[in-house]
């Protein structure tokens, strides 16, 4: 066989293995019922496009975003329900699954587009440490005895107002997105010195996502599928800009 030709069969090979595992994985967010089944396309989406965009350690990270918000969705899943702020059951929409990990998925495009540029790869994974960060945050702050504080006024909010931070949430937040950064280095997708700022970055970014959750989506200026997306940009940028400056 020509060496074309072997090469053609490699690429194939590549493209039926990406196939099969995002089918694979938007299959497990359906029936956990962590998506309904625009969300689970818009996840096939986002999983085809790490796999080819960056390999099979990116769909690990994503996988595993994936299992913390799953676990803080449904933790206290009762009292939410009370305070009338619970996810819904069959969980979360396309719109949402796009809001929160769109733009990983473009940063691993961007790295494959450039070539192999690392700083994607940083990107990318402050975005998905972000996303994970928020989620969790924001629902184990609605499982807090405690009330919450608005972050810009510091007054006291009912649990599930937007812009709302507790000490459970926040805490929360950190180990998340903590876990998710240890994920990429341990996949090689960041080194330790640059896990560190994509830690950073994740909580500015969920830091970002509070204060325009304060003043513009309590205002009705903007959803919070635009806030997600917006802090998840946020802590993206940070990271490219502070390893810039470092660098």
């Amino acid at each position: 066989m020509k060496l074309a030709g072997i090469t053609q069969l490699a690429q194939s090979s590549n493209w039926l293995v990406a196939v099969i595992v995002t089918v694979v994985f938007a299959s497990l967010a359906r029936l956990t019922r962590g998506v309904t089944t625009s969300g689970a396309i818009a996840g096939a989406v986002v999983c085809f496009v790490l796999f080819t965009g960056v390999g099979p350690a990116a769909v690990l990270v994503l996988l595993s975003v994936f299992c913390l918000t799953w676990l803080a969705t449904r933790f206290g899943y009762q009292r939410k329900q009370s305070l009338g702020t619970a996810e819904r059951r069959e969980g979360r929409q396309a719109s949402q699954v796009l809001a929160n990990l769109g733009v990983a998925a473009l940063c691993a495009g961007l790295f494959r587009l450039s070539g192999g540029n690392a700083i994607w790869l940083l990107a990318m994974s402050a975005a998905l440490a972000e996303a994970a960060a928020d989620t969790v945050s924001s629902e184990l702050g609605q499982t807090s005895r405690r009330v919450p504080r608005l972050i810009t006024t510091w007054d006291r909010v009912p649990a599930g107002t937007d812009g709302g931070i507790s000490r459970r949430g926040t805490a929360g937040g950190l180990l998340a997105a903590a876990v998710v950064c240890v994920v990429c280095v341990l996949a090689g997708i960041v080194s330790s010195k640059q896990s560190y700022v994509a830690l950073g970055a994740a909580m500015l970014g969920m830091l970002a996502d509070s204060f325009l959750g304060a003043s513009l989506e309590r205002r009705k200026l903007c959803n919070n599928d635009a806030v997600n997306f917006a802090s998840t940009a946020i802590a993206a940028g940070i990271a490219v800009w502070f390893s810039r400056l470092i660098a």
